[in-house]
């Protein structure tokens, strides 16, 4: 899918289910950049295996797992939890976290309103437009991804690499004007 295909099926009408002080240029560039860094919007399960093949345990575009963050985490998380359970709710799917789990591999609403919600349970402010760092660290911290985990130096540096390159295409996605916008 393309960013603006994103933006319109996914983001946009998530963002209108979640109260209006989430819908920022700075969450909208992190919410690109994250799910271009887990999935380049184009697989809605994670790839595994050599050949890679789309049976690993995260879903969505966001690619979260059953356990995880954007799926138990914010259902339970005294920040987000009642506007985790509007969406629930409004995308008809519930409250449990196997349901949930199912239903983000193809309702990119819901995994786009989850992942916002799991960048609102991180206690620091969203960085700010154009600090490709700190979204890079709180990338890191909401998302702990587990190949920079346990990615040896030069695996993490080739994700820190792409993750350059994929906050530029959000940022520009978004539009640079936005610089400086919390």
């Amino acid at each position: 899918m393309t960013l603006k295909e994103i933006i319109a099926g996914a983001i946009n009408p998530a963002l209108a289910l979640l109260p209006a002080k989430m819908d920022t240029a700075a969450a909208r560039v992190q919410l690109l950049a994250i799910g271009l860094q887990e999935s380049e919007f184009e697989h809605r399960r994670q790839l595994v295996g050599s050949p890679p093949r789309p049976v690993g345990p995260a879903k969505s575009f966001w690619q979260a797992e059953q356990g995880g963050g954007m799926v138990r985490g914010v259902r339970l998380h005294t920040a987000t939890r009642a506007a985790a359970a509007h969406l629930y709710e409004a995308r008809g799917v519930p409250a449990r976290d196997a349901a949930i789990w199912d239903a983000i591999e193809f309702d990119d609403v819901l995994a786009a309103g989850l992942a916002r919600l799991l960048l609102w349970s991180d206690p620091g402010p969203l960085p700010r437009v154009g600090d490709a760092e700190g979204a890079w660290r709180l990338y890191l911290r909401t998302w702990r991804p587990g190949a920079y985990a346990r990615g040896t130096a030069a695996q993490r540096a080739g994700l820190r690499k792409k993750w350059a390159s994929n906050y530029v295409q959000a940022l520009e996605e978004i539009g640079g004007g936005h610089v400086g916008v919390a």
